[in-house]
């Protein structure tokens, strides 16, 4: 039985039920409150109560007939109606599982619980077409990127092949070169999938020590480009993985490193906490940064103005990776160019709860 013939027998149901109680209720009355000599003052078919109920029974029966045929048909109309939102929302769930996401449903009407439905489903549609074009643009960058160094070593093989006296000292070194900066792309694929999936166990840290650790992992190079890192901050608690932590802060420390000035540029590395939020704060000097740059630098494998190929320029996934991982842990991510030049990345993720021991 579908929805609309079961609330048709269900209006029809109650209808009658209601007619029931009505007749019920105009016989108990004249069993009741009308006296013998009123019933024979109706008229002389009508003698007495037996009379009286033989009168009433085929009426009320017509009376029945007729509340079954018109909740019936008034029942099937309004269910139709009632139900007209529910298979709009159908027809659209059919289209979605066709592949057409950018169909939406745009109930229009009072906000009651088909629009509240409605409204909800647009906007998992609008996200799920936003996610899967975002895959799509990823799977194709990721294809060039993984093509560049395959295409560069099979190259150099063949080289190597046609041309038997060249040094093969040279050669080993610059396929070693593509080879980890290939291991390396695929290293980071692994670990943003790792983050999407949020397949980590969770522990209690400390943001700060987790700065801390990467700042001085990373002093060496800073001080080999004549820059200057500064920290400072509170101690930061809160929940997630200590090894993911640890790569989203050391991405945004080399990022700044990276992408500063060429020689007496500064990182500033700041942590603090709020009642409910940690704070995680990354700023750099460098060069003036558009704000409609700036938003597109969390796409994977953008680089900024320019793609460039240095020795520490990465794969293009920092950014990428940082969004993930915050993601995972239920924090946000802000970029904000800075007036005198550079970048100003903030990470806000949930503080750890008052009360969290047993």
């Amino acid at each position: 039985m579908s929805v609309r013939l079961k609330l048709t027998l269900s209006y029809a149901g109650f209808l009658m039920l209601a007619g029931a109680l009505l007749l019920a209720v105009v016989w108990v009355f004249l069993l009741r409150y009308v006296p013998d000599g009123a019933i024979r003052a109706l008229g002389p078919s009508v003698p007495n109560r037996s009379d009286l109920l033989r009168a009433f029974g085929p009426r009320a029966a017509a009376m029945f007939a007729f509340l079954l045929v018109f909740g019936l048909m008034g029942g099937w109309i309004l269910a139709g109606r009632m139900l007209t939102p529910l298979t709009r929302i159908t027809d659209a769930t059919r289209m979605a599982a066709n592949g057409s996401l950018s169909h939406r449903i745009r109930l229009q009407g009072r906000r009651d619980e088909f629009r509240e439905l409605a409204d909800a489903f647009d906007t998992m549609l609008a996200r799920l077409e936003a996610h899967v074009a975002e895959q799509r643009r990823f799977a194709a960058n990721a294809s060039h990127e993984l093509r560049t160094p395959l295409a560069i070593a099979q190259t150099l093989l063949d080289v190597a092949r046609n041309d038997l006296n060249r040094d093969t000292g040279e050669l080993l070194d610059r396929l070693h070169a593509v080879n980890t900066r290939a291991i390396g792309l695929t290293e980071a694929l692994l670990l943003l999938s790792r983050a999407d999936q949020r397949s980590f166990t969770r522990y209690h840290v400390d943001l700060s020590l987790i700065a801390e650790e990467a700042t001085e992992t990373l002093l060496p190079l800073a001080e080999k480009r004549g820059l200057t890192i500064e920290t400072s901050g509170d101690m930061t608690p809160t929940i997630g993985s200590d090894a993911l932590l640890l790569q989203m802060t050391t991405n945004l420390v080399h990022n700044a490193i990276v992408h500063n000035l060429p020689e007496r540029g500064t990182v500033w590395v700041t942590t603090c906490v709020h009642p409910k939020t940690v704070v995680l704060t990354v700023e750099n000097t460098g060069e003036k940064l558009a704000p409609h740059l700036v938003s597109t630098l969390v796409e994977p494998f953008q680089r900024g103005t320019k793609r460039i190929r240095t020795d520490h320029a990465g794969v293009g996934l920092g950014l990428a990776i940082v969004r993930s991982i915050i993601r995972a842990h239920d924090g946000t991510l802000t970029l904000t160019p800075r007036p005198a030049g550079g970048l100003r990345v903030t990470v806000q993720l949930p503080a750890t709860p008052p009360h969290t021991g047993r």
